[in-house]
């Protein structure tokens, strides 16, 4: 079998994975923190903190060095534009994530500190906002990026 294939294969699986588990925990986060039960978000913030680790870390880094092998196997040039592109789009998308995961601790300290069960305290409501504005620009990098991988729009040779 062909080794380009085998590694285009798992590049693509890998940015499924990633896509997939970003928008799963982004819909069970949202839906818990909207129900107002703390014990649910609590719940909810453990096992996203859990899917980021499983799921999110490895196919980050899977998709940056089957993407940098890719960019060898292919010669495609590391200065082009669209190249110079991707890695910023990668490089800004991390720069949302990280932040999101630490606010994720701390949305499940705060729940699970929390002395009243019917209502999450206005740091919980800063903090869910903040998670939201870095997600949604993070969740338009990865759509992006998706785009500049099917339709190579800027030119790779």
């Amino acid at each position: 079998m062909d080794s380009y294939l085998i590694l285009k294969l798992i590049h693509i699986i890998s940015a499924t994975v990633l896509a997939g588990t970003g928008i799963g925990i982004a819909f069970f986060m949202l839906m818990a923190s909207r129900s107002g039960n703390p014990q649910a978000v609590a719940v909810t913030a453990r096992n996203v903190v859990l899917a980021d680790w499983i799921f999110t870390t490895p196919a980050i880094a899977i998709q940056f060095v089957t993407g940098i092998w890719l960019m060898k196997l292919l010669h495609y040039p590391f200065t082009s534009t669209w190249f110079i592109v991707v890695i910023s789009l990668f490089v800004f998308i991390g720069c949302c994530w990280v932040p999101v995961v630490f606010i994720q601790y701390r949305l499940k300290n705060i729940v699970e500190g929390q002395e009243r069960d019917d209502v999450l305290d206005a740091r919980f409501r800063r903090l869910m906002a903040l998670w939201t504005a870095l997600g949604i620009p993070a969740f338009l990098g990865i759509a992006i990026m998706f785009w500049l991988m099917v339709f190579k729009p800027l030119g790779v040779i």
